[in-house]
């Protein structure tokens, strides 16, 4: 029998009609390079992201992995006063394949005002010119040049969160397991939106959601395979490139998850959380009813955005008390 699919959101729909083609995430090989074009062409400007001066702003080029290049890290930090703030540090969406550190960056930049923090977004490796395991090694350069230099920056060393949006949820959740397995900078937490986690696409919603929505099955499959290869959906993928096949997910730091109940990744996501439970992790997940993939930011005002933004505003309010 077929998969029928849930429904979106009413007022998300809408929305979605109204993007036409834009509302849809239809990469291809062909249009790869436009797509990455038009993020840094729409990318917002230092000045912008200044917010009118309530953070000094600065790119800061700092060692990437073993012989490999240097990466970048936006640094964005209010002025209001001196001392350590909690670090809040960004890994943008885009499939593994899309993207820089400006993508995104808005709403983790809405939290560092609202709870005083300082905002890192990294910018990774993209695939496929560079596969795995260059983005989560970019990513976790990044992780220790924070832990060693948060006071540099007017961040707490031992308050540092991870988070990101799809591929960079993803990421962060990956980032976390490198980081307990190789004895390295401990998160404070886990903020996973809609995290790609699974390389293996075959879960029922990837099925019911197929040519739906924004990410579907077949541009999921592209960005895996971009990333791994002829090695996607085989066995032995490693859990720092996909991890949803970690065989251990005991001792990680607390983790908040969010997906949408109408989008490729929900099963994914909620498989992850069960296993956190399983494995004695704290996790909290919310599943938004009608959302599709990255709702928030298509409908920033819509009802259930609001809802999703408070939830994850009050999970990081709590874990920072």
């Amino acid at each position: 029998m077929a998969l029928r699919p849930p429904p979106f959101d009413p007022e998300l729909a809408d929305v979605l009609i109204a993007a036409g083609e834009a509302g849809s995430f239809a990469l291809t090989p062909e249009v790869l390079a436009e797509q990455r074009a038009l993020l840094r062409a729409t990318a917002p400007t230092l000045e912008q992201l200044g917010h009118d001066g309530f953070f000094t702003v600065e790119e800061r080029s700092v060692p990437g992995p073993p012989n490999a290049p240097d990466i970048s890290l936006l640094i964005c930090r209010p002025v209001a006063r001196a001392g350590r703030r909690p670090v809040l540090y960004h890994m943008h969406g885009g499939g593994m394949v899309v993207g820089t550190n400006r993508s995104g960056i808005d709403a983790f930049l809405a939290w560092a005002r609202e709870l005083d923090l300082v905002v890192v977004s990294v910018e990774y490796r993209l695939a496929p010119e560079h596969p795995h395991p260059a983005p989560v090694e970019d990513v976790y350069a990044g992780l220790a040049w924070i832990a060693e230099h948060a006071e540099d920056i007017g961040g707490d060393p031992e308050r540092i969160v991870v988070a990101g949006h799809s591929a960079g949820g993803g990421l962060a959740a990956a980032l976390s397991l490198l980081s307990r397995d190789r004895e390295g900078p401990r998160p404070l937490g886990q903020m996973l939106f809609a995290p790609m986690l699974d390389d293996r696409n075959d879960t029922p919603s990837a099925h019911q959601m197929e040519g739906l929505g924004v990410w579907d099955r077949k541009a999921n499959e592209l960005g895996w395979t971009a990333l791994l290869g002829d090695s996607r959906a085989t066995p032995g993928v490693s859990p720092y490139a996909a991890p949803a096949r970690a065989q251990d997910l005991s001792g990680l730091p607390p983790v908040y998850l969010d997906v949408g109940s109408a989008e490729t990744f929900r099963d994914e996501v909620v498989t992850y959380a069960l296993r956190l439970w399983q494995s004695g992790a704290a996790a909290e997940l919310h599943v938004w009813p009608g959302g599709y993939h990255t709702f928030d930011g298509y409908a920033p005002e819509a009802a259930l955005t609001r809802a999703a933004t408070a939830a994850r505003t009050d999970w990081l309010r709590r874990l920072l008390d």
